[in-house]
């Protein structure tokens, strides 16, 4: 996508957190459209899908990860990764939940302006969009609130509730009044932490965006965590959490949560959804070394 379509777009939206960096260096940087794709897996009893939207390409260029470190030891580690050093490849994915009559999605990738393929995935689920009953936003950036809003400026789920934290949608409603007003009658704020439905709490996870929330969904002895933007690439997020990403507004907090709640993930083993790694972004955070590595898979 060219730069100065991609900044329209975001622009359009009044949404920080989703960097420019390397759109203008080469078409195969900034966001790409994916195929559609759906995948599912059990918590417990419950049937969860993971749900492909879109795919970010990043340079690596010392603007956006490791920026306190800088590109040559981003690099390295990209290389003992065994990935291409010039670029951090992230996914946008989303999450959806059926239990009985409720329909809960979380999140709703980068919308239909910027050809996110949501929509296409959420029917290879099986569901159309007015039978969504829940809308779980982790936080305001357009990569998970694009798609709230159909191409035409309508809701996008017209029979769902929207939940998200009360500094969220403070935040949502500064940034993009037009799409604010849309979904005003559908919103529905907490405070993070709150139970937010049945068998779903949500998390306070600071630091990244105003409100910023993960969601755990708990079925029997088994339970996920949904980490929104705790961290963004599986390799270089959990191999040096310490260094400060561009995409955090307040970076301090964000790297403050990282260093509490990654070691946490990793020694409680639990299930993870994280809507930035490879897809369908479930897996386990296992601790190497001084930090950590991604293993895909239940």
């Amino acid at each position: 996508m060219r730069t100065s379509t991609m900044a329209a777009a975001l622009g359009g939206l009044g949404l920080a957190g989703l960097a420019l960096a390397g759109a203008a260096r080469a078409d195969d940087f900034g966001v790409q459209a994916t195929p559609p794709a759906a995948q599912s897996f059990h918590v417990g009893r419950l049937e969860l899908w993971a749900l492909q939207d879109a795919r970010y390409v990043v340079a690596n260029d010392g603007r956006t990860f490791g920026v306190d470190a800088g590109p040559a030891a981003v690099a390295q580690v990209l290389r003992d990764a065994g990935v291409p050093t010039d670029r951090i490849t992230l996914s946008v994915d989303a999450l959806l939940l059926r239990e009985g009559s409720r329909v809960l999605l979380f999140d709703t990738g980068v919308g239909a302006q910027l050809h996110g393929g949501l929509q296409a995935s959420l029917r290879a689920a099986g569901v159309a969009p007015d039978a969504v009953t829940d809308v779980l936003i982790t936080h305001p950036h357009m990569d998970h609130i694009g798609g709230l809003v159909t191409a035409a400026g309508a809701s996008a789920f017209p029979q769902a509730a929207i939940r998200m934290s009360a500094a969220a949608w403070k935040r949502l409603q500064q940034q993009s009044p037009q799409m604010g007003r849309v979904i005003a009658g559908q919103v529905r704020t907490f405070t993070p932490g709150a139970r937010v439905a049945p068998g779903v709490r949500s998390v306070p996870l600071p630091g990244h965006a105003p409100g910023h929330t993960g969601y755990e969904i708990v079925s029997g002895g088994e339970r996920l965590l949904d980490i929104g933007d705790l961290a963004h690439s599986s390799i270089v997020s959990l191999a040096k959490p310490q260094w400060t990403v561009e995409f955090d507004e307040d970076a301090a907090t964000a790297k403050a949560t990282r260093l509490e709640e990654l070691p946490a993930l990793a020694r409680s083993g639990e299930l993870v959804f994280a809507p930035h790694f490879p897809f369908p972004g479930v897996g386990h955070i296992r601790a190497r070394g001084n930090g950590f590595f991604w293993q895909a898979g239940q």
